[in-house]
């Protein structure tokens, strides 16, 4: 049974092994908001800390018979290094879907990946069965004691580097980790809030919690890979109902502004699972009158994927803008269109006249432009600019 016992004890296994990650202020990011940097973990995720528990508390004989997992990435790359670094064979079931960077970075700890079609939950079933057939020794990535009291140990680093947190953000994919930092946190300082956020096309635990039982929704669908679960499990689902305070979700394009915020006013990386707490925080999904503390639970987002997502995070703070209008097909008429635009400050990062479009009669041209803004209020402005000069915007 999880007990505070339990996460002293893994606690003293970690000490050497994870690091005590930084908390620090960011006022950039909002009034009363700390980071709880888990990203800055070893393996780039929070996830070392119950996987190698969990490997710490095998028999000999489940070393013996080897270690089998399924996850997104994070758990993965977790097992690898904890069963290497403790001479034993691991098998990791990840999605074909992942981060290519997740599964090299799994394969270079030095674990077997075999990779299944589908998400998460597709791993998880592959794992089951594969670890009936051989007598490996599963390792679940959340629905495990050991594994939930190794994630509770960042709790006991919140209320010792925060003593006076009043509330804690904290991503919920199976929910793990929230099972964790709820249980030591209500038992340590039950006045703190602790909060779950789950994004809003793989929200299970939101639902699950809503309608009073575990469900499964038939798909997911996110940005933020390492939460993309459409089952909770059976023990994180009695703990968060029991300690958590509430769940909010998150959209895609406040996940991506999470990311954008992260890397250019703390300077560093976030994947989407772990901004999703700075963007419940960001886009007043809770109460952030209170000190709150977000954590930020992994920062491995694969490169191939982060201008993308930039691009988003840019477009839903208004620092970048797609405009389409029409104008005449008359000489000078561009022009005069682009003049206006530039006395607005707005920069052209791309242009595109068209005198087919379906939308343009016989005598005018659709014009789409993407433009560089400062904000949302300069976006209103640019649009109020031209509307007042009698264009028609076809996107607004």
């Amino acid at each position: 049974m999880l007990s505070m016992e339990m996460i002293g004890d893994a606690r003293n296994v970690l000490d050497g092994v994870a690091r005590v990650t930084p908390l620090f202020n960011a006022p950039a990011v909002g009034k009363n908001i700390y980071i709880k940097a888990e990203n800055l973990q070893m393996t780039g995720a929070f996830k070392l800390r119950g996987a190698y528990y969990k490997i710490s508390c095998l028999t000999e004989e489940e070393r013996a018979r080897g270690v089998i997992a399924c996850s997104a990435g994070n758990h993965a790359q977790g097992i690898a290094y904890s069963a290497t670094k403790n001479g034993v064979r691991s098998i990791i079931c990840m999605p074909a879907s992942a981060p290519l960077s997740k599964i090299e970075a799994t394969k270079n700890y030095g674990a077997e990946v075999v990779l299944v079609d589908g998400v998460y939950d597709d791993a998880y079933n592959r794992a089951v069965a594969l670890a009936q057939e051989y007598g490996y020794t599963f390792a679940h990535p959340f629905n495990d004691e050991r594994v939930i009291a190794g994630q509770g140990t960042i709790a006991l680093e919140i209320l010792e580097q925060l003593p006076d947190a009043e509330q804690i953000i904290v991503p919920i994919g199976g929910g793990g980790l929230i099972s964790g930092v709820a249980y030591a946190v209500k038992h340590l300082k039950p006045e703190c809030r602790v909060i779950g956020v789950q994004a809003a096309g793989a929200p299970s635990m939101a639902d699950s919690i809503r309608q009073g039982r575990i469900i499964e929704l038939p798909s997911v669908s996110t940005i933020a890979d390492g939460i993309a679960v459409k089952k909770p499990g059976d023990l994180t689902f009695a703990l968060c109902r029991q300690y958590v305070d509430e769940i909010v979700t998150v959209t895609e394009s406040e996940i991506a502004s999470a990311i954008l915020t992260l890397m250019e006013t703390q300077k560093t990386v976030a994947e989407g699972a772990g901004a999703t707490s700075v963007a419940a925080a960001m886009f007043g999904k809770v109460d952030t009158e209170k000190k709150t503390v977000c954590l930020v639970s992994g920062g491995n987002i694969d490169v191939s994927i982060l201008s993308r997502v930039i691009t988003k995070g840019l477009t839903k703070t208004g620092r970048i803008t797609e405009i389409t209008t029409k104008v005449t097909d008359k000489p000078g008429q561009l022009t005069t269109l682009l003049q206006r635009v530039a006395r607005t400050g707005a920069n052209i990062i791309s242009i595109s006249h068209n005198r087919e479009d379906e939308k343009s009669e016989i005598n005018s041209c659709v014009v789409s432009m993407v433009l560089e803004t400062r904000n949302i209020d300069h976006v209103h402005e640019i649009h109020n600019s031209l509307a007042q000069a009698g264009y028609e915007l076809l996107n607004r």
